[in-house]
Order: C-alpha cells, then structure tokens, then sequence
C-alpha cells in the first residue's frame, strides 16, 4: 500500500467513525482532518466534498461487508449438501451484517437518503442485492441438479435472503443495537430459515 492508499484510508476510518457518531449534518472536514491527523487540504485532495467522502465510506463500509460473505462461504460444489450450504452461508451473512457499525450505518444512510438517494441504492447493490445474486447463481446448480425444486432463482435466493436478515435487521434498526442477538441465537434463527427455505423449495415439492 503507498503513503497516499494509506492516507486515504485514515481519512476514511476517521470519516466512518465521525459520521456514525455524529451524523452527515454534524460532522465537518474539519473534524475528520482532525481525527485523521492530516491537513483539511490533505481531505480535500482525497476527496472533493462532503458528499463525495460520505459516499466513500459508505461504499467502502458495505463493500467490505460483503467481500467478507463472499470470502468466508465458496461456491458450493454441485456435490456439498444444500442444507450444509444454505446455514453456512446464513450463519456467516448474520455474523458480518449484524453488529452495531453495520445497522448504525443503514440507519445513517436512511436518514440521509433524500438528500443522497445513491447511497440507499449503493446499500443495497453492496448487500442485498448482492448475495440474491449469489444465492440465485447457487440455486439455479442446485435446482438443475435436482437438490432443489425452484423455478425462478432469484425469486427464491430473495425469499431465503429475507427469511434469514429480515426479524434480526428489522429488530435492530427499530430497537436498537443492544437488540442484536448473539451467536446462539442467530444460529438457531439461521437454522430455522433453513428448514422454512427447504420445506418450500426442497425437491419433493417438484
């Protein structure tokens, strides 16, 4: 990494760490310079704007988030188990999306989605929408090698996205962070939306 990736990524840590505190209204360059222990000017020559640092961050936060999914669960071989796949896959997107940085961060980004209506869009490419598509690719192997019953993969990949973050996420953006249930619970919710996903897409509804 150079000086400046380096740099770069200061501000955007320093950046991420104010906006979640304080919010977009709240926070200046002036802040994140201090924080990131460079020059206003530095900022400025990273990035133009306010706005376009905002952005930074979110897609920089989101990103990370999902090349973590895409990292911790391969491309399952069209002979490992579906079920296996199905709650590894859960499991691991529970573990990353749920924390306190990530729901303080949709909540930031639906505050402010108004003003910056690409950020909600750039929330759901990094997220949703990205592992529907994984699933989806997943789903179509699996339903043409008989260990699934589904007629349209992305149909069922939104389905089975949404039974496993739709309670968690729910609860956490409405009550708040100490609503996040712990590893055991999101297990046991991740093993439920399996065998709910299952019952409705397994083979022997063909």
């Amino acid at each position: 990494m150079t000086r400046s990736e380096r740099t770069q990524q200061k501000i955007l840590s320093a950046a991420g760490m104010l906006f979640l505190k304080n919010g977009f209204a709240g926070t200046s360059m002036d802040d994140v310079a201090a924080c990131a222990e460079v020059s206003k000017q530095t900022v400025y020559a990273h990035f133009r704007a306010k706005e376009a640092l905002f952005l930074a961050v979110v897609l920089s936060m989101t990103g990370s988030a999902g090349d973590r999914v895409q990292e911790e669960v391969a491309d399952p071989p069209i002979d490992r188990d579906i079920d296996t796949f199905l709650l590894d896959f859960a499991v691991s997107q529970l573990k990353i999306v749920m924390t306190p940085q990530l729901m303080q961060l949709r909540r930031l980004v639906i505050a402010e989605v108004d003003r910056f209506p690409e950020l909600g869009k750039a929330l759901h490419e990094q997220g949703p929408g990205r592992s529907i598509r994984r699933l989806a690719s997943a789903f179509a192997a699996y339903s043409a090698a008989g260990a699934l019953s589904v007629r349209q993969p992305e149909t069922a990949a939104a389905h089975f996205n949404w039974l496993v973050m739709g309670a968690p996420v729910n609860d956490a953006m409405l009550l708040g962070d100490a609503s996040i249930r712990d590893s055991a619970a999101l297990r046991a919710h991740a093993e439920e939306a399996v065998r709910i996903f299952m019952a409705a897409y397994g083979p022997a509804n063909k």
